[in-house]
């Protein structure tokens, strides 16, 4: 009696195993993402792809260990309408693209851990204490250097020898670190023999009407700067310059590959895989004060053949030879 009464308590404890397996697994965890981008923007999913591979490299899988939540925001309005529904979501870290995304962020929580890319100057933007040590619940990878601004005249003068006068088309609403920026394309201008014209825009038609404006004199070519605004406006701002045969370098790949003459700056695709290994850590319990702030350490040349001889240039070979990529 005592052997099948110890038989019969085994098999009833055996069933109950998986229940309280299955009582004891933790809940899932949760990854927010904010984007300044809209969803059927080119660069919106590859970006996805990139960061949710390299999380299945580190262990994480969307659906079966982590959830992951998407906004696309690509004006100020969907941006803060964004960022309270998934403060409001509770995650256990956001992903954020884009000095406007993460400050809104900010505002809205200073527990959740916030992890950003292509943030100009966290610290001088309030962001961070410092590069090594940033405090609070932010840090992330930084994308430019205030120093490229030398190399994009230098670059754009190399293909197109004649330019004397650079309009530097920014969006002030989306760029609050562009005077930095500016500071640093005006320093390298003489030296070039080149004026350099600040011209800011907050929309589709002051872009246009501006390029038109400084296309109508001679010797003209355009540098944009890397902010969010001008990224959503790159179509209209490529499609402008073609028309006014303007010569034009732009921050990011997804500029020349839409048409765009030239592009030098770092890849947002690769910094979305980089990023996710931040979230790794903060997942697997690291504080983000603990995590110094990334910069940028490759920089890609783009060039479009195609639109440069569109335009009449001829590409110097030198410049062929150190181009990442040469779009034919």
């Amino acid at each position: 009696m005592r052997r099948r009464e110890f038989i019969r308590l085994l098999g009833s404890a055996a069933a109950a195993w998986p229940q309280t397996a299955r009582a004891q697994q933790p809940a899932m965890l949760r990854i927010g993402v904010l984007e300044p981008l809209a969803t059927n923007d080119d660069e919106a999913q590859p970006r996805v792809t990139a960061f949710e591979e390299r999380l299945r490299e580190l262990g994480w899988v969307n659906g079966q260990n982590v959830r992951i939540d998407y906004r696309w925001a690509p004006g100020e309005t969907a941006r803060m309408r964004a960022a309270t529904e998934l403060v409001s979501l509770k995650p256990d870290v956001i992903v954020a693209s884009s000095t406007p995304a993460v400050m809104v962020l900010r505002a809205e929580t200073r527990a959740i851990p916030i992890l950003f890319v292509q943030v100009t100057d966290p610290v001088a933007a309030g962001l961070a204490t410092s590069l090594a040590r940033p405090g609070g619940n932010i840090t992330g990878v930084t994308n430019f250097e205030f120093s490229m601004g030398g190399k994009w005249l230098e670059t754009l003068k190399e293909i197109s020898p004649q330019i004397a006068r650079v309009a530097v088309l920014y969006d002030p609403s989306t760029a609050p670190y562009a005077g930095l920026l500016l500071s640093s394309i005006a320093a390298a201008a003489p030296s070039l023999a080149m004026e350099t014209v600040e011209t800011p825009v907050q929309d589709v038609t002051e872009t246009e009407r501006a390029i038109e404006a400084f296309a109508q004199k001679s010797n003209g070519g355009l540098l944009v700067l890397p902010d969010a605004g001008t990224t959503v406006r790159r179509d209209i701002i490529i499609t402008r310059t073609a028309q006014h045969r303007l010569p034009a370098i732009y921050p990011l790949r997804s500029f020349a590959v839409s048409g765009g003459l030239a592009s030098y700056g770092i890849n947002p695709i690769q910094a979305h895989r980089q990023i996710a290994f931040y979230v790794d850590r903060i997942l697997r319990g690291t504080k983000p004060e603990e995590l110094p702030i990334q910069a940028p350490n490759r920089f890609e040349l783009i060039i479009n053949l195609k639109t440069a001889k569109a335009l009449g240039l001829q590409v110097p070979d030198r410049l062929l030879a150190l181009a990442d990529e040469v779009i034919e």
